[in-house]
């Protein structure tokens, strides 16, 4: 099942939380201590970042005994690169046409 594209940009419109997926995603799975470390907010908080995360299905989680461990899920992202991807050709084909217009209108 493919992720809903408004729950990944809510996700991701939170700084703190890209740069939780960012480091999941650069680094590889972190438990929610490493990852309070460096998130510059409490452990609470980075556990609700990590749930809304996980929740648009951008992480996974892995418990072991008393810890849980995060894995970044890039292939989550395809919505809003097909999304991206509609927009670019949208745009180029605008950039095109102007470009056509003013060869156009030097001659």
């Amino acid at each position: 099942m493919q992720a809903d594209p408004d729950n990944l940009f809510k996700a991701l419109a939170d700084p703190t939380r890209r740069a939780i997926f960012e480091r999941l995603a650069r680094d590889g799975e972190q438990s929610v201590r490493a990852l309070t470390e460096v998130a510059g907010v409490s452990q609470p908080m980075v556990s609700k970042h990590l749930g809304i995360l996980k929740l648009a299905g951008l992480v996974r989680d892995r418990p072991q005994g008393r810890s849980v461990y995060y894995t970044a899920d890039p292939q989550s992202l395809a919505p809003l690169i097909d999304w991206m991807s509609l927009y670019g050709a949208f745009w180029r084909d605008r950039f095109d046409r102007l470009e056509t217009l003013l060869k156009r209108m030097d001659q």
